[in-house]
């Protein structure tokens, strides 16, 4: 399939610029709240459809200039969100698969309305054709009440019928209680007059996968305007005498909702570019959407509803309209569970296959192989197999490997110039994180620790710890976790009070890993009358081998290990806080908030590698390989993979333009926490009790990777802020819920 010049092409702003004027068309034209009825008015369709034309929809795909499945998509998401019943669907498709053919005219022309039918219903009769007429029954028909003509999905290229010359016969079929009009019918053929439409093979190929894109997208469009509907009433529906938007359980629904939506929205997106530019991998792309969003945006519009309560199933109201949309499209064109077992012929027929690799631009691809190339020199061979060898928790850290990484500068990849780091983007960071991932490389660095020195460090305390960091000498922990408070730090009652030149520490801290390290970066209480509670934090370096502090070593349940340390009377020099007095909080966040962007795609990327082990494994298991339970997971898993490397690269795309917002680095984090622990489970469901077996257990997988994996995938859904605390935070400064 011969790609599309990008300099031809809309950019971003001629998009929004299309968004917005389609949205703002269709709420004077088409306002939601009656386009039921109004759909009912064969008038009214027509005029809609004249109106859309106008804007240009009916040519859209046709010319590079014009826009491609980026655009298509963006007009299909308006029409979900105005529940509008326009035969675009088919007039987009049609102009997508022929704007591809070099040289040939489209027989299509602006008055034309073109139906849709879509594949996989079980009563389907195959389409008859003999030589210029048709005949057949076709159910799931789009739009079909407001075409003119019909177009159909051959095995190599298009058909188009004549619905109005004669010999077809459109039925509206009532499907969720949507009238026909507004949603599907039944066309039954005889002798229709019909024209084909012959299209190369790779071509051909791609009508199934952009319809089922194109339908997608209508469905996201409808679930995401119904979603804001009910965020917006969550903060105005009163119960107990506050609003329901304030309950937690209402907050973390929706910020499930959230999250799954801009899965959706982000792969849809990605598939869409992919096509645009003629990526390699594009099916695979095509097919990760659907196999996701299929499920998830049905559940979006369950907890939309149950947002809703009763008002939400008053037909009046707007909400059901959208419910049906997104269920009827959903399932049209072969639904979720087809495009999962596309996924695993992908991943499981080739046996060199594995997930598609992301262009990260020239930097980022340039960078990925030059580390790629020192793993290999570096980390291969007898020292790798030495190091896997020992028990896990020997192998949390090897100063050796710390010290060559140090040479390399990569330390400090993101840490700006003047402090002796290489000032890398944000994908280039993606690029080194994952290739270190697939080589299994040991862990290093302290990177909340050198962000906030790199923010709030003092000249002197910059000079004194950062080279020591860069060259992979020192190791620093983290001091935040008490008793009686974890996530909230503002209850912590260690105790930091100044005497003289020395700050005297006392207190406790719990489940601190790395607490063999040199130095511990400490939070501790400095104003404890302070108001609000966190305002009386500090931050400080506190050398390990200072007199006073007292260290139990516990062995954690992923065979890893923190402590109870504890902090009798410690003194340390006055300069060793790190940022203002009582201004801990701000250091502490700052520090969090330009690390969390990139927390999600650390974890996902560990999902990502050990994901490619598991189809290794289910290729060479014949009995695996063919069983269509272990495709279907492995479909589903490809998928959510493919949502967690999304909002990773978005986390990216952000930094490289400012911040990150925290909400945004949340989503990724919660996400793809949780898809580790969702891979654990399926590892071991797929590959039975072998996998369940812990290293040194003869026959254990891959030295026991993949049940340890599991037992490690706790640790990331509490580490850096409980997700319980991350859907707090989405919720409120994400969806802008109240408190």
């Amino acid at each position: 399939m011969k790609p599309l010049d990008a300099d031809l092409m809309p950019g971003n702003e001629e998009r929004a610029l299309l968004r917005d004027s389609l949205r703002g068309w269709l709420a004077a034209h088409w306002p939601a709240a009656g386009a039921i009825e109004r759909g009912e008015d064969r008038h009214a369709a027509a005029a809609l459809w004249e109106g859309l034309s106008a804007q240009g929809l009916a040519t859209l795909g046709r010319e590079p200039a014009e826009g491609g499945l980026r655009e298509a998509v963006l007009a299909m998401e308006e029409l979900g969100r105005a529940a509008a019943p326009a035969p675009l669907a088919g007039a987009l498709l049609a102009n997508l698969l022929l704007g591809r053919l070099a040289g040939d005219a489209s027989p299509m022309t602006d008055d034309m309305r073109l139906a849709v039918a879509c594949r996989g219903h079980p009563q389907q009769r195959p389409l008859h054709i003999d030589g210029t007429v048709a005949s057949g029954t076709l159910m799931a028909v789009d739009a079909g009440v407001h075409a003119t003509h019909l177009v159909v999905l051959l095995a190599d290229g298009l058909a188009l019928v004549d619905l109005v010359a004669g010999g077809a016969h459109v039925e509206p079929a009532r499907a969720l209680g949507l009238p026909g009009h507004a949603g599907w019918c039944e066309v039954r053929l005889h002798n229709a007059a019909v024209r084909r439409l012959p299209l190369p093979a790779d071509v051909a190929a791609a009508a199934h996968p952009l319809l089922r894109l194109l339908l997608l997208a209508r469905a996201h469009g409808a679930a995401r305007r119904a979603f804001e509907l009910a965020v917006d009433y969550a903060k105005e529906r009163r119960q107990f005498g506050q609003p329901i938007g304030r309950f937690q359980a209402v907050q973390h629904k929706l910020a499930n909702a959230f999250i799954a939506l801009e899965g959706t929205r982000l792969t849809l997106q990605h598939a869409a570019q992919a096509f645009d530019l003629g990526v390699a991998h594009w099916p695979y792309f095509a097919a990760a959407a659907p196999a996701f969003a299929g499920s998830a945006l049905r559940h979006v519009s369950l907890e939309t509803h149950h947002a809703f309560g009763a008002i939400g199933y008053a037909e009046e109201h707007e909400a059901p309209r959208h419910f049906r949309r997104v269920h009827l499209d959903v399932v049209a064109a072969g639904g979720t569970a087809a495009a999962r077992q596309d996924l695993a012929v992908l991943l499981l027929e080739d046996d060199t296959a594995g997930l598609p690799e992301y262009d990260l631009g020239i930097a980022g691809n340039t960078f990925r192989e030059e580390v790629r190339d020192w793993l290999r020199e570096h980390w291969t061979g007898e020292r790798k197999a030495a190091f896997d060898r020992q028990p896990f928790h020997e192998r949390e850290f090897d100063p050796s490997f710390l010290k060559d990484i140090g040479a390399t500068g990569w330390i400090g990849l993101a840490w700006p110039r003047e402090h002796g780091g290489q000032a890398r983007s944000p994908r280039e960071q993606i690029a080194f994180i994952e290739a270190m991932e697939r080589a299994e490389a040991p862990r290093f660095g302290a990177a909340v620790q050198a962000n906030a020195l790199l923010m709030h460090g003092t000249p002197a305390q910059q000079s004194n710890y950062l080279p020591e960091m860069l060259r992979g000498e020192a190791m620093h922990g983290m001091g935040y976790s008490e008793p009686d408070a974890g996530s909230d730090l503002a209850a912590m009652r260690t105790r930091a009070v100044l005497d003289g030149d020395e700050w005297v520490i006392t207190g406790q801290k719990i489940w601190t890993t790395t607490w063999w390290g040199r130095y511990m970066f400490l939070a501790a209480r400095t104003d404890p009358d302070a108001k609000p509670a966190h305002a009386g934090i500090s931050m400080f370096i506190v050398p390990m081998d200072t007199p006073g502090i007292t260290v139990k070593p516990a062995t954690t349940m992923y065979d890893g290990s923190f402590a109870n340390i504890f902090y009798d009377g410690v003194r340390i020099p006055r300069e060793n806080i790190v940022g203002a007095v009582n201004g801990g909080w701000k250091v502490l966040t700052d520090a969090l908030a330009n690390e969390r962007g990139l927390v999600g795609g650390g974890i996902v990327l560990k999902v990502a590698h050990a994901f490619d082990l598991l189809c290794r494994d289910v290729r060479a298991a014949p009995e695996l390989r063919s069983d269509p339970r272990v495709r279907e997971r492995i479909g589903t898993l490809a998928a959510e993979i493919e949502v967690g490397r999304q909002l990773m690269l978005h986390c990216a795309e952000l930094a490289e333009s400012g911040t990150t917002p925290p909400e945004t680095g949340a989503i990724s984090k919660v996400f793809s926490g949780e898809l580790m622990e969702r891979f654990g489970e399926a590892a071991l469901d797929i590959l039975g009790p072998r996998a369940a077996l812990s290293q040194g257990a003869p026959g254990a997988l891959r030295n026991g990777r993949y049940e340890q994996n599991l037992r490690h995938s706790l640790m990331w859904v509490i580490s850096i802020g409980t997700n319980e605390i991350q859907r707090s935070l989405i919720a409120q400064r994400g969806l802008g819920l109240p408190r």
